[in-house]
């Protein structure tokens, strides 16, 4: 859906960006803001800064900044829409649905009120299990057994379901409700399984076992996983799936994680309950698990909305690489160049839970360390089965690598792991590529280059046709404040074989020239270009790429804010489909015009993106260096920034 503008800017205005953190940082008074302990980064003096003038938050420290809605989607793991409507809810707006018919926005309200009811149903239950293991000594005995403290299963909400049919008639006055059947409580007999009165009958789904309640990223509860006390088949017994609750889009610990997820640098996905609850009570409260099925592509975007880096881990059986397997297809679509995701394997006799509990929490530190990276066991995968000292087996290999590596997303990895994969089946890279894609010629470099060994390219010394030319824009950074460096992002006219997307020819401004050549793009037009013609490139770009492009001044950061919310909205979308959201844009015009001046058959290159995006970081970075120096004698958080900000321009 398409949420307007100008409703956006409305619930930003009534929205308090001090009352919406502080209900999940404790901040203090410090002068015209509020000051506290940043929730996107563990330290231990305060440096994130909350302004109720200005109705920002900024931490000095990692860089986190925003708005209300942005606090939202970075501490919430939600997307913009879910930002904006969890938002308007709470100041009591009805988000506008101007592009939804009547009886659509009819179905949805339904919709949204019945999981409002559902999850209130479900949370009544998980309450009524917590005080029934509160008067269970066999329940309290299996989790101490387990060697879980009352504290952590305080944080996690584990209860009991007590034995017999119908223990929840207790808790709701109604047990005919259909809620219950809806919310997975109870179950409902088949055909011809009627009482004596002709009632179709009905039990408890969960019945003496202890309760493993299931929320999702707001905090609500969802589903339940429950698991017997003895041997008894099946161990572990799930909600089934309800409009509220999807095992194939929810991760179990996943609200109880989201702090020690920034804490830890990743996340560290399970396979049990009993996993989550333990490695968060002895140091790793970063887990969470898959609900009983394998991983998915939803799971692994989920996970990237709190954190870049992601670890699984398996056991080291047999089944444990299958999941291992599954996990690695979900995870390749998302494995940018800033993101790392890695497999832990664990001895055959082990799983998390035990083998923390043998090696201690530094051991399991020290495994985790050692995980194996996506690229080294994408190269296993690809290869098992495969002898690849014959040329059937290396041709074998490369026929199983192909739509692995076609699942990554265009980088540098990507190149390099096309080059890794042609060196292990002994053939040059570019006639790899050519075996695999004949039509392809979005690598630009491969036309410049010449193999030198196995898998190698070596530049010649003959220029690339598209070679970009970044000397053409030396200054500081302060040159993007200021109008004037906005001058070759006017329209230029397309000439005889430009696009015009429904334009009329000479309907654009006047070439402008400086020394009778033509003005070329700005730097951030460049990006635009590429980033409204290829929408997927966004998901390529780190977290201080996304605020450094949204925060340009107009009509670039607009544009970009917009973007990113189409992105979350609707995912990835063709240039014909966004102009259409672009109607009535303040920044409408400028977007079309940079579309337009695009030549036929001539495409971005995401290389010479990259390099402007590096450059415009390092400029911003010496800015900000400039602006910390008054304070970096009398500041500790301001020394500290400063010399983080000076370790990555030397990086750089």
């Amino acid at each position: 859906m398409a949420i307007p503008q100008s409703f956006i800017q409305e619930l930003l205005a009534r929205a308090d960006v001090v009352d919406i953190v502080g209900r999940y940082v404790q901040l203090k008074k410090g002068g015209a803001n509020f000051m506290g302990l940043c929730p996107f980064h563990g330290e231990k003096s305060p440096s994130f800064s909350v302004s109720p003038s200005k109705q920002f938050y900024h931490c000095f420290g990692c860089g986190k900044n925003g708005n209300a809605i942005s606090f939202l989607m970075e501490h919430g793991g939600m997307n913009f829409v879910e930002a904006v409507k969890d938002l308007a809810q709470q100041y009591g707006l009805q988000v506008p649905e101007d592009d939804v018919s009547p009886q659509d926005r009819a179905k949805a309200a339904q919709m949204r009120e019945q999981q409002a009811t559902l999850t209130s149903v479900l949370e009544k239950a998980a309450i009524a299990y917590i005080k029934h293991l509160r008067n269970s000594p066999r329940a309290i005995d299996y989790f101490k057994g387990r060697g879980l403290s009352g504290e952590i299963a305080k944080t996690f909400g584990l209860g009991y379901a007590p034995e017999g049919w119908r223990a929840l008639a207790s808790v709701f006055p109604d047990y005919n409700d259909p809620l219950l059947v809806e919310s997975g409580l109870v179950i409902t007999g088949e055909p011809g399984e009627e009482n004596a009165q002709g009632e179709a009958k009905r039990y408890d789904r969960f019945r003496d076992r202890v309760m493993f309640p299931i929320r999702n990223v707001k905090g609500e509860c969802i589903g339940f996983g429950g698991r017997v006390l003895g041997d008894d088949k099946p161990k572990y017994l799930n909600s089934p799936e309800t409009p509220v609750f999807s095992k194939g889009r929810e991760l179990y610990g996943l609200f109880e994680a989201r702090t020690a997820l920034r804490e830890h640098g990743y996340a560290l996905v399970t396979e049990g309950y009993m996993d989550v609850v333990a490695l968060a009570q002895l140091g790793f409260a970063n887990a969470v698990a898959t609900l009983g099925t394998a991983c998915t592509a939803d799971h692994v975007q989920k996970l990237f909305r709190f954190t870049d880096s992601v670890v699984f881990s398996f056991d080291g059986d047999s089944a444990g690489r299958r999941a291992a397997r599954k996990a690695l297809d979900a995870a390749l679509p998302f494995a940018t160049d800033v993101r790392t995701v890695k497999f832990l394997f664990l001895p055959q006799e082990h799983d998390p839970d035990s083998f923390i509990r043998e090696h201690g929490q530094e051991g399991f530190a020290a495994a985790v360390a050692k995980a194996v990276p996506l690229s080294k066991f994408m190269l296993e995968a690809a290869a098992e089965g495969c002898e690849l000292d014959t040329a059937e087996g290396r041709a074998h290999m490369a026929s199983n690598a192909r739509p692995l590596w076609s699942l990554l997303p265009d980088g540098t990895l990507k190149r390099q792991l096309l080059a890794e994969i042609a060196d292990q089946v002994l053939i040059d890279s570019r006639e790899l590529l050519q075996i695999w894609q004949p039509a392809a010629s979005h690598y630009k470099n491969n036309s410049s280059s010449r193999p030198s060994g196995k898998g190698q390219w070596q530049k010649t010394s003959e220029a690339p046709t598209s070679a970009p030319h970044f000397e053409e824009f030396s200054g500081n950074f302060a040159d993007l404040h200021d109008e004037g460096a906005y001058a070759a992002s006017l329209p230029m006219d397309p000439g005889p074989s430009g696009r015009s997307f429904g334009a009329k020819a000479g309907a654009s401004r006047p070439v402008r020239r400086i020394a009778g050549r033509v003005l070329p793009a700005s730097r951030e037009d460049r990006v635009l270009r590429l980033m409204l013609t290829d929408p997927q490139s966004w998901d390529k770009l780190s977290g201080e790429e996304h605020v450094l492009l949204s925060e340009l001044p107009a009509p670039h950061g607009p544009l970009f804010v917009w973007l990113e919310s189409q992105l979350h909205e609707h995912g990835p979308q063709p240039w014909a489909a966004l102009r259409e959201g672009l109607r009535e844009h303040p920044q409408e015009k400028h977007a079309v015009d940079q579309i337009s001046q695009l030549l036929d058959g001539i495409e971005c290159d995401w290389s010479e993106v990259r390099s402007i995006l590096d450059q415009l970081l390092k400029l911003k970075r010496q800015e900000e260096m400039v602006d910390l120096l008054p304070r970096v004698m009398s500041d500790p958080a301001a020394r500290q920034r400063y010399e983080e900000l000076s370790a990555l321009l030397k990086a750089s």
